[in-house]
């Protein structure tokens, strides 16, 4: 298995210099070493919500789902716990997941549910023309706010990170290699993963210089520090001269949402494959 063998004959919409290319080449790059280590094609499901970023499951020869607007979430969830075994990665743009989507999310992360999240948070809703979103700075001027608007945008990895969420990361479309890098270990890594990915939008809100002027790898970053994740992920709060950190923020290991719920009394933990004969009972 390699990434030709990811491909499909569906012909590419996206805009040329699209953020989205990079997505779809470094989770096609992960998805064929995980494979190389022994996870089997028919065991990852893709879900994608609505948006430019939604393309990408066409564009990815393996299972996959397209849900409503804001409702990956749900659907990774209930496609995960029907059948614990798989790989769920779901995708969501800003609009889709910060917005619409934001209580779903919170959920998720606090149940720490097995399934990778990756956001393709370019700041704009880009498929709809222009309109600003959760993270678009103060002062965005689109085709919802000629004038710019007037609020603060959220930080999401501060609120996810509150939330429970379990792995947090941040990478952007400028870099593929960490990319791959931090979609292979979100994707193995049991419990909730969020990656945030600065994905940029070149025709409503070019940030690609600006990225390359301010971005840095986490270096001598402890991972494992709950206080110094959140500090890292406040130091950008959007200010136009902020650096801003990318890699692994935040992981540590948690009972999973599905372990907990099938285990025989509040506070214990289920193993795997009572986890699976459950599941298949209630099924039948």
């Amino acid at each position: 298995m390699n990434q030709a063998n990811l491909a499909t004959y569906s012909q590419s919409t996206w805009c040329p210099g699209c953020g989205n290319f990079a997505i779809l080449n470094a989770i096609k790059g992960a998805l064929a070493e995980l494979h190389a280590d022994g996870l089997a094609t028919e065991d990852v499901v893709l879900v994608s919500g609505i948006g430019c970023h939604a393309k990408i499951v066409d564009y990815i020869n393996v299972n996959s789902f397209y849900s409503l607007h804001g409702r990956v979430v749900p659907a990774a969830e209930g496609i995960k716990l029907a059948n614990p075994k798989l790989k769920v990665i779901g995708f969501a743009g800003d609009g889709d997941a910060y917005g619409e989507g934001i209580e779903h999310l919170i959920f998720a992360a606090k149940r720490n549910i097995d399934i990778t999240m990756i956001i393709h948070n370019n700041r704009v809703y880009g498929l709809t023309t222009g309109q600003y979103t959760p993270t678009s700075p103060l002062g965005f001027r689109g085709r919802s706010t000629p004038q710019g608007t007037s609020e603060l945008p959220i930080n999401p990895l501060e609120v996810i990170l509150a939330s429970g969420a379990s792995y947090l990361a941040r990478g952007t479309s400028h870099g593929i290699e960490l990319l791959k890098s931090i979609f292979k270990e979100a994707i193995l890594h049991k419990g909730f993963s969020l990656v945030d990915v600065l994905q940029v939008c070149v025709t409503y809100f070019n940030m690609y210089e600006y990225y390359d002027k301010h971005v840095y790898e986490l270096k001598d970053h402890n991972s494992q520090d709950y206080n110094q994740a959140l500090n890292k992920i406040r130091e950008w709060d959007y200010n136009k001269e902020a650096a801003i950190a990318l890699g692994v923020f935040y992981k540590t290991d948690n009972p999973t949402f599905e372990e907990r719920f099938l285990a025989d009394k509040p506070g214990e933990v289920a193993d795997k494959d009572s986890i699976i004969k459950e599941l298949l009972k209630k099924s039948v």
